[in-house]
């Protein structure tokens, strides 16, 4: 553990404190050698964790052997037990005083909890994923985690995390079949029973847990899933041997799960990916091809009067927001839905404003927002296509502003992402007792963005990609927890970026010239947005499932 730096000046041996507070092992002992003996017995480094960015220094008084400085900063975030990271906008400021000890300067008053430096932590810090099961059972949703552990720690980390639970703001929308009496019966080890470098390279792990000797075969597979993504994601590699009491969980995989036998819940795939990506070109829908496009079948090819659309996830079906045509006091837009290959279109609601549709994941809901403050959602029977329209309780959301400008499910349909007002926000999608739904527990999630948001899409599960109205960088993206919000390339880009549509390796925009893309797979040095072949020099809207 290095000790604080001989000789320093108390300014420098206050920045070098923030920066020590990073390392939470051992109580931060770390922090406490900057301390004096008595002030380190007493302070309580649990009672909270700030994050702070731009750290100023100033004096107040100074003596030969005392002294007290201000320390002012940007509060970004507060990270809460669990490793839960919540973002914040604000200022920090506290007193520090000093008292030279041997003649060495040490903290003798301070405010209980820590504070931590932003980019120290970050690089001191890991954002690993738990997963817990959609109210469907068909995918695992993630859960962003901050943890500080050593390699062979990590596995025993997660799992804990993973029994203790969901988030509370999340708990409502997911399961987690490793809850209810669930615990490890032993030590977590390497699949050959070895102790030393559990989850560092290869050799696998073991995890022995007692509570789900009960559970049916269906729950089982659930709760491996849990597992598995959790561990795979966190870059602890199988094989992964599951076992309830001391026996395999599963007598097919008693040699080790793997991502493969629970590829069916894999929180990375998109069931959209062979479905392609399309466009409004001309208030009409066109397939995208290397060559060109081509018109949808039917209405949605033909209208010449479309300002939004979106598909469902398998691309079978099409939501749009078309132009009436009428002239006020009539609505101007209009919600329409059909089939893709059918061509056929139904009115599904008529109003002044309404938002880019977006659908669930099976296709049987559209959720859209009308006249900027009345969330629904259009349920359609799968066998008629008879179309209903359902509220939606978002009160917690249009408490926030006054206008909802975008609403976008996530691909796993248990959180939405808002725009109201220009800023972006994170909800959750809570089914209530009597069959109806919410968005709960909104959070901004883009604080310090600087500009209005335009456009928003999801690129995967815990990442959305915002437009916004700025020339020097006109795209970010960010974290579902705030923790993160990164510029992505402005390279070719001619601002304003009005519209963004996103899948895991792939960004599309349309700014004021074209339609562009950004691929995540480019090398750092060669990722740049390109016009998207097909259509080069048009002006567009890109169009992908979801």
């Amino acid at each position: 553990m290095p000790e604080p730096t001989a000789g320093r000046e108390p300014d420098l041996l206050l920045r070098d404190f923030v920066k020590a507070s990073t390392n939470p092992a051992n109580r931060h002992l770390a922090a406490r050698q900057f301390l004096t003996p008595e002030v380190s017995g007493r302070w309580d480094d649990e009672a909270s964790a700030i994050i702070v960015d731009k750290v100023d220094v100033f004096v107040e008084t100074r003596s030969t052997n005392r002294a007290t400085y201000t320390i002012r900063a940007n509060k970004v975030g507060q990270l809460q037990p669990g490793g839960l990271y919540e973002a914040e906008d604000g200022n920090f400021e506290a007193r520090i005083g000093f008292e030279r000890i041997g003649g060495e300067w040490r903290i003798n008053e301070l405010p209980q909890g820590v504070i931590m430096d932003r980019a120290q932590f970050l690089n001191t810090y890991q954002r690993k994923s738990l997963y817990f099961v959609d109210p469907t059972g068909a995918t695992v949703v993630p859960d962003p985690r901050w943890v500080y552990a050593e390699p062979d720690q990590m596995a025993a980390q997660l799992v804990g995390l993973l029994i203790e639970g969901p988030k509370s703001a999340l708990a409502p929308a997911v399961r987690n079949e490793l809850g209810d009496g669930v615990s490890l019966r032993a030590p977590i080890t390497k699949a050959d029973g070895r102790s030393a470098g559990v989850g560092v390279g290869l050799g696998g792990v073991r995890i022995d847990l007692q509570g789900v000797r009960g559970m049916d075969p269906q729950s089982k597979s659930l709760l491996a899933a849990q597992l598995v993504w959790t561990l795979a994601n966190a870059e602890v590699a199988g094989p992964y041997v599951l076992l309830a009491d001391g026996q395999p969980l599963d007598e097919r995989f008693a040699d080790g799960w793997t991502t493969a036998d629970v590829a069916s819940m894999n929180p990375l795939a998109t069931a959209g990916a062979a479905v392609g990506l399309h466009a409004l070109r001309d208030g009409a829908l066109v397939s995208v091809t290397e060559n060109g496009v081509v018109p949808s079948p039917g209405f949605f090819g033909n209208s010449g009067r479309l300002r939004a659309a979106s598909l469902s996830q398998d691309g079978r079906l099409v939501a749009a927001v078309a132009d009436t045509g009428r002239p006020p006091p009539d609505p101007a837009n209009t919600l329409m839905v059909g089939g893709y290959e059918t061509g056929d279109a139904e009115p599904a609601l008529e109003s002044g404003a309404i938002t880019r549709p977006t659908w669930n994941p099976d296709g049987s809901v559209i959720w859209t927002t009308v006249n900027g403050n009345h969330v629904v959602r259009v349920l359609r029977e799968p066998g008629t296509g008879r179309l209903s329209v359902v509220d939606v309780d978002a009160g917690a959301v249009t408490a926030l502003g006054s206008t909802i400008t975008e609403l976008r499910l996530s691909r796993d349909g248990v959180r939405a992402a808002i725009i109201v007002d220009g800023k972006v926000y994170l909800a959750i999608v809570t089914e209530l007792p009597g069959g109806g739904y919410a968005l709960t527990s909104p959070r901004a999630i883009a604080v310090g963005l600087g500009s209005p948001a335009l456009s928003l899409d999801w690129s995967d599960g815990e990442t959305v990609v915002v437009a916004r109205a700025a020339s020097d960088i006109p795209v970010v993206q960010v974290t579902v927890d705030g923790s993160r919000m990164d510029a992505l390339p402005s390279r070719n880009l001619t601002a304003p970026v009005v519209a963004v549509d996103a899948t895991p390796t792939t960004e599309f925009v349309a700014d004021s010239r074209a339609v562009f893309q950004l691929n995540n797979m480019d090398p750092a040095g060669d990722r740049y947005w390109r016009e998207v072949p097909g259509l080069t020099g048009v002006k567009a809207i890109p169009v992908l499932p979801g």
